[in-house]
């Protein structure tokens, strides 16, 4: 049975497991088999995940256009996925505690693609955004429970380094999707672009279900002959701590400035001074791949200078990408964006890691749901709030409101995080 270790009725610890739902198995190492499709699998996890999550978000111009809906209606396609996804972490937590982290992630990606395929269908606006909504709610499953399942999985002074490879595969997700949406959409049409998202998604869930290993960390609910504390006491726990906040306030701010400048760069881009062709605009999201070296890297050096220290120079990153993007130069906008998606993408790594270690052992699947819950929650409101900015007063308010959100999570991280513990152990 998942959560279960292999031999783990031999010793009289597994019954101190069992009764609190927590392991004996002191975690896999770098270098062993276990550890290596660990990582793999979730890599692919994160790809099938965020392939679909994004996946209308390099085809807005044209969705705006087939169903005239304007930049911050076709935005809302974005925001409705994120938005499932933000309400749905929270559930997905205690059902991973109820029947084990992996069966839980498998049963959310396998559902979530089977409401991609039906996406391309939609008629109408409102149509595209119902089934985006649940389409996002499935998803939920997979960032409500990875990072819990991770550190319990992985030996505690390598959960930072383990995380970090985790959201490169989210990386490489999303950039995959917004790519392969944006190319065949533009042969084909944004239903196609998005329909080829489903195939890619399909075998990266394939690769993630044969990989990744049966939890040995954690005990199932429905196992366990006496019950830990109750929903409302997890919550509790988190929220009631100061240093489990303000990661929340990072994944709040940091995330919806994030997928702020992606919904609205390639309106920008594509009107004067640039205008540039939407297979080119496309080629914008190439981007991503700063995010895919930068997460496994900051993850890596958390582990030798501090978690608190890496945050805080990702999210300066950010902001300094901000500011280059000002300029009104093709250029300066493409090394700005480098900057900006490398800088979230360290951060991101480096809080969502964080945030499972920092909190209570019976309460990790909530700490990190309430993470994604702050993460989902500010791409859904800013993704579409800052579309109202772009629209109404232009793209120097919009960057203007961005660096205020990336500032803002630097004050947060530093006055409310100096004094937790910052160095994996």
């Amino acid at each position: 049975m998942e959560g279960v270790g292999t031999g783990a009725s031999s010793y009289p610890g597994a019954l101190v497991g069992r009764l609190e739902g927590v392991s004996e198995f002191s975690g896999h190492l770098p270098g062993s088999r276990d550890y290596r499709r660990l990582l793999i699998g979730l890599f692919f996890g994160g790809v099938a995940t965020f392939a679909q999550l994004y996946a209308t978000q390099a085809v807005l111009p044209a969705i705006a256009d087939d169903l005239a809906s304007g930049p911050a209606g076709a935005a809302l396609t974005v925001s409705a996925s994120t938005l499932g996804l933000a309400v749905a972490v929270i559930p997905w937590s205690l059902v991973a505690d109820r029947i084990g982290r992996v069966s839980a992630m498998a049963i959310g990606l396998i559902a979530a693609t089977l409401l991609g395929a039906v996406t391309p269908f939609a008629d109408d606006l409102g149509v595209l955004l119902a089934l985006r909504l649940l389409e996002g709610a499935a998803l939920g499953a997979v960032p409500a429970v990875a990072l819990a399942y991770l550190s319990e999985e992985v030996s505690p002074r390598f959960v930072a380094a383990a995380a970090g490879s985790y959201i490169a595969g989210t990386t490489v997700g999303g950039l995959s999707g917004r790519v392969a949406s944006g190319w065949i959409a533009e042969l084909a049409g944004w239903r196609w672009g998005v329909a080829s998202v489903v195939l890619l998604c399909v075998a990266a869930a394939v690769v993630f279900l044969w990989l990744v290993p049966a939890a040995r960390g954690f005990v199932p609910g429905r196992s366990r002959t006496v019950r830990g504390p109750s929903v409302r006491r997890r919550l509790a726990l988190n929220l009631c701590s100061p240093v489990q906040m303000a990661l929340y306030a990072q994944a709040f701010l940091l995330m919806g400035a994030f997928v702020a400048v992606y919904n609205y760069l390639g309106f920008h881009v594509a009107a004067p001074p640039f205008a540039l062709p939407p297979a080119i605009v496309t080629l914008l999201f190439l981007a991503y791949l700063a995010g895919t070296v930068s997460s496994p890297r900051a993850g890596a050096l958390a582990v030798r200078y501090g978690r608190l220290p890496l945050l805080l120079g990702s999210t300066g990153l950010m902001a300094a990408g901000v500011i280059v993007m000002f300029l009104p130069f093709i250029a300066a906008v493409i090394v700005g964006l480098l900057a900006f998606t490398a800088g979230f993408f360290g951060a991101h790594a480096v809080a969502s890691g964080w945030t499972p270690v920092a909190a209570d052992p019976e309460a990790r699947a909530q700490a990190s749901s309430l993470y994604y819950l702050g993460y989902y929650a500010g791409s859904s409101l800013f993704g579409w709030l800052l579309g109202l900015v772009f629209s109404s007063v232009g793209w120097g308010a919009f960057l203007a409101a961005v660096l205020g959100m990336c500032l803002l999570a630097l004050v947060i991280a530093w006055s409310a995080l100096r004094g937790a513990p910052s160095r994996p152990r």
